[in-house]
């Protein structure tokens, strides 16, 4: 079967809020087994998953710089935020069988190896799932960026940006019901129309180096298995 498969490793893009539960902030341990259960199923087809998180269910920097407190501090602390995360989806899909190895690029001995990229490739070659923690270990950077990097690092064929929806809309398609999706965008389309799949930064890293977009809906597991088999789905973002 993996001989039919159109994108063999992938870095899969999760936000923090996939964690969270009905009322949006912590971990909500269903959930985490929710999105295990699907990497799983993705895992028996042969591919190599590599994963960063986010950690909006934990700690929004906006909410402490608005009460003036210093970006580089709000910005670690989200660092830690997302292994935090890691760690919680380490736990569920370890209780699925899967194995995995969680890497922080914010030193911590204790609880994750040191990300190092030779090191993290080699897990993928032995069949291990990696969730990639801490970011880039750098303030003023997003986790979106931190995946657009790592996925270049580990010579990902695609960076999956897994959401609420089924793909990118010119409009909020959760508040407006004539809103319009695309099924594929070019790089500078989505930074010319301001749309919002990832930050201008990660955006601009992907087309630099040609490394393909994929948004598609977290919740919908088919969807995830269709597209690595090259099926239309959600939006692809690509050069041309």
């Amino acid at each position: 079967m993996q001989k039919d498969l159109k994108y063999k490793r992938i870095l899969l893009k999760l936000s923090g809020e996939a964690l969270a539960g009905p009322q949006g902030f912590g971990v909500d341990p269903d959930r985490a087994e929710e999105i295990a259960r699907s990497i799983q199923e993705v895992k028996d087809l042969g591919v190599d998953i590599a994963i960063v998180i986010g950690a909006g269910n934990l700690w929004r920097g906006k909410v402490g710089l608005e009460r003036g407190m210093d970006r580089t501090t709000a910005d670690y602390m989200g660092m830690l935020g997302t292994v935090i995360n890691a760690l919680a989806l380490m736990d569920a899909m370890e209780q699925h069988g899967l194995v995995t190895r969680v890497q922080s690029a914010v030193e911590m001995k204790a609880v994750a190896e040191p990300y190092i990229r030779r090191r993290a490739i080699r897990h993928l070659e032995k069949g291990r799932v990696v969730i990639l923690g801490g970011g880039t270990g750098n303030p003023y950077f997003s986790t979106d960026t931190a995946a657009a990097l790592r996925a270049m690092e580990i010579d990902a064929d695609v960076l999956i940006k897994a959401t609420k929806v089924d793909g990118v809309y010119d409009k909020d398609p959760l508040t407006n019901e004539n809103a319009v999706r695309f099924e594929h965008l070019t790089y500078m389309e989505t930074i010319n129309r301001r749309l919002d799949i990832m930050d201008s930064t990660a955006i601009s890293l992907c087309m630099d180096n040609n490394l393909p977009i994929l948004v598609i809906n977290l919740w919908k597991p088919e969807d995830l298995k269709r597209a690595l088999f090259g099926e239309k789905v959600g939006t692809l973002v690509t050069g041309s």
